[in-house]
């Protein structure tokens, strides 16, 4: 039975991840290189998995000043990021979970302060019983801790708890867990092979939000769904 929801926040909950990808991207043109997704994509969900620029280095052969590239690529990110809007579902499936009075977390390698902000400017902290990230001191994806201490916090088992995740680090965190994976993955992965999983969803909208749930409760059987 389905008792609590996991959700991942980067990429799930609101796209940072394809900004990410832009910024770095046109850093990376701008060398004469190329941004390959599969490459970044370990990086995501994580810390310290993809030295981005550690790479452009090594492709090119160019001597960079690292800390004007951060600095650069930070401040497009964040105009980036302020412009995105939640992911298509999120907020639906939220309130179909409330109604089948489901616990509700976000299990995040960010920082607290980078969550619960983005969280806040879209009024959704106040939906979710726990956050926890990396912050809290706990090891990052793809260790199963997030996820563990998370399922904790709200007082239900691993194997009544569903995660949502888009990263391939993520969904190695929740099979590490024993917890089932709702796959998620931003368009950018739609060729990246991804870890097992429970379920693959182009976007949390593929179904309404109630027919999720009850796929995921097991009242119907799921298939992956990549329309």
């Amino acid at each position: 039975m389905l008792e609590a929801l996991i959700f991942d926040f980067d990429g799930l909950i609101l796209d940072t991840e394809t900004p990410d990808f832009v910024v770095l991207g046109e850093q990376y043109r701008r060398y004469g290189a190329e941004l390959r997704p599969e490459r970044w994509a370990n990086g995501l969900g994580t810390t310290g998995g993809y030295d981005p620029y550690g790479e452009l280095e090594q492709l090119t052969g160019a001597s960079l000043d690292r800390d004007a590239l951060w600095h650069e690529h930070r401040a497009r990110y964040l105009e980036l990021c302020a412009l995105q809007p939640l992911q298509p579902g999120v907020r639906e499936l939220i309130g179909a979970a409330k109604e089948r009075h489901l616990r509700l977390a976000v299990a995040s390698s960010a920082t607290r302060e980078w969550v619960e902000g983005w969280l806040a400017r879209h009024d959704l902290r106040d939906s979710f019983d726990c956050v926890r990230t990396r912050s809290d001191g706990l090891r990052v994806k793809p260790a199963p801790d997030l996820f563990l201490s998370a399922a904790a916090c709200v007082g239900v088992s691993p194997e009544r708890c569903v995660v949502l995740e888009d990263s391939p680090n993520g969904m190695r965190a929740a099979a590490a867990a024993g917890m089932r994976c709702v796959a998620v993955p931003v368009a950018l992965l739609d060729f990246v092979p991804l870890p097992p999983h429970t379920l693959r969803l182009r976007s949390l909208a593929a179904y309404p939000a109630a027919a999720l749930l009850e796929l995921l409760n097991g009242e119907h059987a799921a298939q992956d769904e990549s329309q």
